[in-house]
């Protein structure tokens, strides 16, 4: 018996599997005198069971919780002289569709002065035979979002091309090109 003991005290526990074995134990030791201290769980206590309604923070009767109205947003402002929104939309999306036998040197050329150096740039290796056109089947619709920047929806046969224009200094530029296929 003494063999035994100092085999276990010298060989077992100096090992990483002996190690591991008396923190095994030591931890369902640990638990299993919780449970018999502890007692049997309630089991309407807790998060096992749903609420009988829903939970809320905010009083039924506070009133709308959800966005804060801002109104109308404010009237693009456009410098004296210079193009409206719709007006730079109008040539930008002639410009866009381009016209029989033009290069792509020259639709560029017709695009920049329209267009932000930004979408100059995106648009500098674009090809005009793969844009996507058509025919203009309504008017534009401008939603302005502030003062210095719109959106404008065109509508075509094909789909609709989203424009977004910003006037930094009041000249209303393109900056943004996206179409929507229907």
């Amino acid at each position: 018996m003494r063999r035994a003991v100092e085999s276990l005290l010298t060989r077992v526990l100096r090992s990483r599997i002996g190690i591991a074995l008396a923190l095994a134990v030591v931890v369902f030791g640990i638990i299993g005198a919780a449970r018999l201290v502890g007692g049997s769980p309630d089991p309407g206590v807790g998060l096992s069971n749903r609420p009988d309604r829903p939970i809320t923070t905010v009083p039924p009767t506070a009133g709308d919780d959800g966005a804060i109205a801002t109104g109308a947003p404010p009237a693009p402002v456009t410098r004296a002289g210079e193009l409206t929104p719709e007006q730079a939309t109008d040539r930008f999306v002639a410009a866009w569709r381009g016209r029989p036998g033009l290069t792509a040197d020259q639709w560029h050329a017709d695009l920049r002065p329209l267009s932000t150096p930004a979408l100059t740039e995106k648009l500098a290796g674009a090809d005009p035979a793969g844009v996507p056109v058509g025919q203009v089947a309504g008017d534009p619709t401008v939603q302005p979002r502030s003062e210095t920047f719109i959106e404008v929806l065109v509508p075509f046969d094909t789909g609709r091309l989203r424009l977004e224009l910003v006037a930094a200094d009041g000249r209303w530029l393109v900056d943004a090109v996206d179409w929507e296929q229907e």
